[in-house]
């Protein structure tokens, strides 16, 4: 089987014999190798349905599959395609806890959380009504999960106040999720981890069914997706992970650049090769992203080459403050996008901190310039399907008590806030879900009639549907579900006509993806409504193929490229980050520029502000110390003193164009 491969990419894709890291430098063709090999080995007898690709981000799965399906039909295997596994890690992890679910103590359709969710049970577990308290809590809780750290352990190494209350919280919290047959996301790889290192049979079982292991990104994974990692590829090592150190940018989250040095540790065979030919950026912009790289330890030396030509040279820009310098960017890209007769989404402006996209919006509104906010409200974040999410979770989980408690007050059935706190009085007694509590004669005695006879049939309501539920298609229920509770009824009742409008096209947007997923993926309610919980609807819906300026932070901008880049703020605590810095990060801090600068293809534009707003005031800023490991000879600077040697060759290149100018207009015009 062929391939339009380079030579060290077509290394990493025919070697098969052995355990393999691809060092995959921005822009060198990583996904193109993780697919090609995918097909290689296929083509080479392996059993699809043994073949396991794993991603980080829903997004990198579809285009993956996507270029794995292409790559396989055009081989004339297109009955392989649907039998590859690409998932994300979480994926993969909830792939396993539902096939070993009662080896975890586990119903079938146990209950995945999102923070939101959790946020109400760490806030009772921590007894505060502080939001940012709560939250800090189930960030120390996450981590502590993520460490394998016990209750007891967490409590020892509290540093303050803050953190024993939440070590005190989490000493209660798998209690509370168990209550409610719910796991959250650090479940999804955690209890795998667990299961497959102390039980030698399951761990047997899905050794067997990852016969090779393609792991993308593998420099993102923390210590808990490593040990999964392990515990499927096993002893023989069959793996191929590809990843980048120069772009671990998650050390916030959990993620370990210990893991990449653990590999070779791991697996004394272990082959390397390295991707070292972009073909994505000009010279000029990789030249300076090598020199500012450069600057960091390495655990593999590389260095990025292109041969898309020497292009345009780095413009820097100082500007007064942070409202000049959006300004600035917005004039800049009207500018460039006239010249050029290119498309707005040509353009991607990328900053450290939400924060920064404020003056930008204003700047660009001002300029009538469309642009996309990365990091918009999510589909799932909606109110409207939040509520139906509820239900659905309900219909797959009776022990579910935060989705009960969404869903039975919405629509309004006339029962409040008394019934339900007589309601969890009798569950806590009787020490089970508030769903079975409403069938329980003590509740009966103490309820109001009306209210009780409510409940009775919203229970019974969702019990049909469950039964319902293994047997029959998705959409078909979720129909059923909407008529039976009247929930555009109730939204044309409770909101003016036009927000009804558009939150009634919202469920009917979500529902008919539901119900088209169902049918494709062959899943029942119950398994799509574990999966919901997965999906960042964000990543396919936030207008890709609009013709917009893409307005992003530097995080959410790794793995995407664009024509033309403005990398704005670049200062002294802002980026390198002030907490960075007293942390002693700074390594991390520059890997984030590095994607930064390795996100353009055309052209780059990098500017700082002089002063900028704080506090009530104005503070002096000072330039990034990255701007200095730059490749200062590809740097063209504007607003700001330039160094002698520099002005001179800025101020002999403009006598240059303007002799160009004049020589043009002397020459005679065309005859009419």
């Amino acid at each position: 089987m062929s391939f339009p491969l380079n030579p060290e990419q077509a290394a990493a894709v025919r070697r098969s014999d052995a355990p393999m890291l691809v060092l995959a430098g921005a822009g060198s063709g990583k996904t193109r190798v993780i697919t090609a090999k995918i097909a290689h080995l296929v083509a080479q007898g392996g059993d699809p349905s043994r073949l396991v690709a794993i991603t980080f981000t829903n997004k990198a799965a579809r285009e993956m599959r996507e270029r794995a399906d292409a790559l396989l039909a055009g081989a004339g295997r297109r009955d392989a395609a649907a039998k590859v596994r690409v998932a994300t890690f979480h994926a993969l992890g909830l792939a396993i806890m539902r096939a070993e679910a009662k080896a975890l103590g586990l119903k079938p359709g146990f209950s995945v959380l999102d923070p939101q969710d959790l946020e109400g049970i760490v806030a009772e577990l921590a007894a505060t009504a502080d939001r940012a308290r709560t939250r800090k809590a189930q960030w120390r809780i996450s981590q502590w999960k993520n460490a394998l750290a016990t209750p007891a352990e967490a409590l020892a190494g509290a540093k303050d106040a803050d953190e024993a209350i939440a070590a005190r919280a989490y000493a209660r919290y798998a209690d509370a999720l168990a209550a409610y047959q719910a796991v959250d996301f650090d479940d999804l790889i955690r209890l795998p981890v667990e299961l497959l290192e102390r039980d030698g049979e399951a761990r047997g079982r899905w050794q067997a069914k990852c016969e090779h292991v393609l792991v993308d990104e593998v420099q993102d994974t923390n210590p808990l997706q490593y040990r999964l990692f392990r515990a499927l590829v096993g002893e023989r090592g069959r793996f191929t992970a590809v990843g980048d150190d120069d772009q671990a940018i998650y050390g916030w989250r959990g993620a370990t650049l210990e893991n990449l040095a653990q590999l070779p540790r791991d697996y004394p065979g272990l082959v390397v090769v390295k991707l070292e030919q972009n073909y994505r950026s000009t010279t000029r912009i990789l030249a300076s992203a090598n020199a500012l790289i450069a600057n960091n330890p390495k655990l593999h030396d590389k260095r990025l080459w292109s041969d898309r030509g020497h292009g345009d040279a780095i413009r820097v820009v100082a500007a007064r403050d942070e409202d000049a310098e959006a300004g600035i960017v917005a004039s800049a890209i009207s500018a460039h996008r006239f010249e050029h007769r290119g498309r707005w989404s040509d353009y991607a402006v990328l900053y450290r901190g939400n924060h920064q996209s404020r003056p930008l919006e204003a700047a660009l509104r001002a300029q009538s310039i469309p642009y996309e906010v990365s990091g918009g409200q999510s589909w799932f974040e909606r109110a409207e399907i939040k509520d139906l999410v509820a239900y659905l979770r309900l219909v797959a989980n009776e022990d579910d008590d935060p989705a009960f408690l969404r869903a039975v007050a919405v629509p309004k059935r006339g029962v409040g806030q008394a019934t339900l706190a007589k309601l969890a009085e009798a569950a806590a007694a009787r020490d089970e879900s508030l769903a079975a509590a409403v069938r329980a004669p003590a509740f009966a005695a103490v309820a109001h009639a009306r209210a009780h006879a409510t409940l009775v049939e919203f229970v019974a309501m969702v019990d049909r549907l469950r039964h319902r539920a293994p047997r029959e298609p998705a959409g078909r229920l979720i129909d059923d579900l909407l008529r039976a509770i009247g929930y555009e009824d109730h939204l044309l009742a409770t909101f003016d006509k036009r927000e009804a409008a558009a939150k009634i096209e919202s469920v009917r947007d979500f529902t008919g993806w539901l119900a088209r997923k169902g049918e494709a993926d062959r899943r029942t309610l119950v398994e799509l409504t574990q999966a919901i919980a997965l999906i960042t609807m964000l990543e396919g819906r936030d207008g890709e193929d609009a013709d917009a300026v893409r307005l992003s932070t530097l995080h959410a901008a790794k793995g995407l490229e664009f024509p033309h880049v403005f990398l704005v703020g670049l200062e002294e605590g802002i980026l390198p980050h002030r907490e960075s810095v007293e942390a002693g990060t700074i390594d991390e801090e520059r890997r984030l520029m590095y994607v930064g600068l390795t996100r353009a293809e055309r052209s780059l534009h990098l500017s700082f502000c002089r002063t900028r707003k704080r506090a009530g005031g104005r503070t002096d800023c000072t330039p990034s110390r990255f701007l200095a490991e730059l490749a200062q000879d590809d740097l063209r600077w504007a607003g700001a003193p330039l160094p002698p040697d520099e002005a001179a060759r800025e101020k002999a290149a403009g006598s240059a164009r303007l002799a160009a100018l004049r020589a043009a207009l002397a020459r005679p015009g065309p005859t009419r």
